[in-house]
């Protein structure tokens, strides 16, 4: 396993650095110039084309977007990602409380989803072809069909403007003390529409696992032997028809990550999703940057932490 572990690790780093290779690339040729969100419009009309060119200057943009890439490679490897353009303060502090908030609704979100998702897959598994069955699959297409930020405005609406239950934005509440239920108020909503967004797969993968589970050969031969059906399910069908599950954990990080892109503007949800955004439609390059790779690292991390549960859930799996 130590062995297995460590080839993933070195075969991680070329596909990290191909992945800021490419986003480096793309954010360099993509049109906009991070000069106009610095500077007001009025102050470039009023400025010489020299001294726009000083600022270019300044902040590195005239210079080759390989050697740009390389002086941020270098600076990347020491634990330095750049200064913000637009806020003028280091990128490692920006995304410092970012990725907390971030980590705090997806592992919330993830467990709403999983809770729900899992649940019912079990449950049209084990009723297969009957009203329940066909009553969570439509239940699940409309999960599936919906996207996230239609179905944010509606809660929005729902439960924040007409019902207010509910806050429609933010982490706490303005003026007042933060406490524990106020960040639970503001966590329900966004968590729950992006667990819902993803509990829809989880549901289908499940069902999916779990009656190609009950119809195999060892299945036939514990009910003929005798054993309770719950027996069977909790301790034979359950734990096989969860490899295909552990697959989805894995490949759900960076669907979950992209989610919280949209529910965090939305909500106006502090996290990487809303600053990512934000460095987007300021052309802030070193922010941006920041986020991604903060992203992709996430993203390499938990496929090989689906791998190495491999091994946990099927002793069949040996990697030594």
């Amino acid at each position: 396993m130590t062995q297995y572990i460590i080839r993933r690790l070195l075969i991680t780093i070329p596909v990290f650095l191909g992945i800021t290779m490419l986003v480096y690339t793309g954010i360099a040729l993509a049109p906009g110039d991070p000069i106009l969100s610095l500077v007001s419009f009025e102050v470039l009309q009023e400025s010489t084309p020299e001294e726009i060119q000083q600022i270019r200057h300044n902040l590195g943009l005239d210079q080759p977007v390989p050697v740009r890439y390389a002086k941020w490679l270098g600076q990347f490897l020491t634990g330095n990602m750049g200064i913000s353009i637009k806020k003028r303060a280091p990128v490692t502090e920006l995304l410092g409380d970012r990725i907390l908030n971030t980590l705090r609704l997806s592992v919330v979100a993830l467990l709403i989803g999983l809770g729900i998702g899992v649940t019912s897959g079990i449950i049209m598994a084990l009723n297969q072809y009957s009203w329940i069955d066909y009553l969570l699959g439509i239940f699940t297409l409309a999960q599936w069909s919906t996207p996230p930020f239609f179905v944010g405005l509606a809660a929005i609406y729902l439960f924040s403007v007409q019902l207010d239950w509910l806050p429609a934005f933010g982490m706490y509440t303005p003026g007042q003390e933060s406490s524990f239920w106020d960040q639970v108020k503001h966590i329900i909503m966004p968590a729950t529409i992006l667990g819902l967004y993803g509990s829809a797969t989880w549901a289908r993968y499940t069902r999916a696992s779990m009656l190609d589970s009950l119809h195999s050969e060892y299945v036939t031969t514990a009910r003929s032997k005798g054993l309770l059906e719950r027996t069977i399910i909790l301790r034979h069908v359950a734990k096989n028809a969860a490899m295909p599950v552990i697959t989805m954990l894995g490949l759900s990080i960076p669907s979950l990550l992209g989610g919280a892109v949209i529910v965090e503007t939305i909500f106006a949800w502090p996290g990487m999703g809303s600053l990512s955004v934000s460095a987007t439609n300021q052309r802030d390059y070193p922010l941006l940057m920041g986020c991604v790779s903060v992203a992709a690292f996430m993203v390499l991390i938990s496929n090989l932490l689906t791998d190495i549960a491999y091994a946990f859930v099927d002793p069949r799996i040996r990697y030594d």
